[in-house]
């Protein structure tokens, strides 16, 4: 009885010892913090994948809206968040690979409007979607529009599209004899850059001739300095077949000379029977073949579709057109064809912080993108 005592009366004094009282509440405290922060990272993920992400514009595709250096905040709410796509780790691209995971789009709060900006995974990189990189541009058609580009300017179902404050296109621009174009009075009205320091590149071949990037309404301004010859859009012809555009990324540039132009299209929708011919088969081949996963081959005037010749597919899900706003900056749609419904990330909702280089450009934090 007395050693019971005796060992029960040892346990209660070690029990009430300050050393190991300390050592339990420090285990308390660490094990409450990896918790929190295991919570907070979790947390964080799922709100990045289904309801928000951040992005940063890394070219100037589509200045002058947004900016090299800008930091969006992009809703993932709007169109409805995709499930994950794939086992990665959270915040980065590491992926299992090999490894799909059945993926839907969760209900959103509407569809893509025409002129949305948009954030999607580029199309024609060979990865699984959620790993592609991810792109920002205009919808400047969505699915069912008629899309036809005359002469650099877009038309969609025959209407001119309207001019977004920071469209930018090629001009050509003619001074009077013996006049050089200043850039210190370019600068002055925000004519954008094409490349180096100066923002005009002089045409050598022409005297007092100059490439410059410009708006409409700089182009406006422009026009009526009395220096000023003549002033229009740098243009290639419509016959003229770019080597550099053909062979682009993507198979629907093979389908066009230029970028300049483009023959009537209907964006493809969901339910929509086309009808294959080996002279629209370049603007479909990327649609049928990788991003809805049928094989196809050609008889001559015949198409072979997973077995069954045939010359009529039928389309399963919506595409949009994207541009970027500096046009002739910025390889877009134009090139490599529709963006499918099941690349799109976001909407791009507001600008939350913008640094020139290290410079925070202060007029644009909290900037809403229209």
């Amino acid at each position: 009885m007395e050693d019971n005592k005796t060992t029960h009366s040892e346990t209660i004094s070690n029990n009430n010892n300050p050393a190991d009282n300390e050592e339990q509440k420090a285990k308390s405290w660490l094990r409450e913090w990896l918790d929190a922060l295991v919570f907070a990272f979790i947390a964080a993920a799922i709100l990045r994948a289904l309801i928000f992400g951040s992005y940063k514009i890394p070219t100037g595709s589509m200045e002058q809206d947004l900016l090299i250096g800008d930091f969006l905040i992009v809703s993932n709410l709007t169109y409805g968040a995709r499930t994950p796509m794939a086992f990665c780790v959270p915040f980065t691209q590491i992926c299992l690979p090999g490894v799909k995971i059945p993926s839907t789009r969760l209900p959103g709060f509407r569809d893509v409007k025409r002129n949305d900006i948009i954030v999607f995974n580029v199309p024609w990189e060979a990865k699984p979607i959620s790993q592609k990189t991810n792109y920002i541009k205009r919808a400047v058609a969505v699915a069912g529009d008629t899309l036809e580009i005359r002469d650099k300017v877009v038309f969609v179902n025959g209407e001119r599209e309207p001019e977004h404050d920071g469209v930018q296109r090629f001009h050509i621009i003619k001074m009077n004899d013996r006049v050089r174009l200043s850039d210190a009075k370019m600068k002055s009205i925000g004519a954008g850059t094409i490349g180096g320091s100066e923002r005009y590149v002089s045409q050598q071949q022409e005297p007092n001739t100059y490439l410059v990037n410009l708006t409409e309404e700089v182009a406006s301004t422009v026009r009526s300095w009395p220096e000023v010859d003549t002033l229009h859009y740098f243009l290639f012809d419509e016959d003229q077949r770019l080597s550099q555009y053909v062979n682009s990324d993507g198979n629907f540039s093979r389908s066009q000379n230029n970028h300049d132009h483009l023959s009537e299209v209907v964006i493809p929708f969901e339910g929509q029977e086309i009808e294959l011919t080996p002279q629209n088969w370049f603007v479909y081949k990327d649609l049928i073949e990788r991003y809805e996963r049928n094989e196809v081959t050609q008889d001559g005037n015949q198409f072979i579709i997973n077995g069954e010749r045939t010359n009529i597919y039928t389309v399963k899900q919506d595409y949009y057109f994207a541009m970027g706003d500096n046009r002739d900056s910025s390889e877009d749609s134009r090139f490599w064809g529709f963006v499918p419904k099941d690349h799109i990330i976001g909407k791009a909702f507001i600008v939350w912080m913008s640094l020139d280089g290290m410079v925070p450009r202060f007029s644009r934090i909290f900037h809403i993108i229209d």
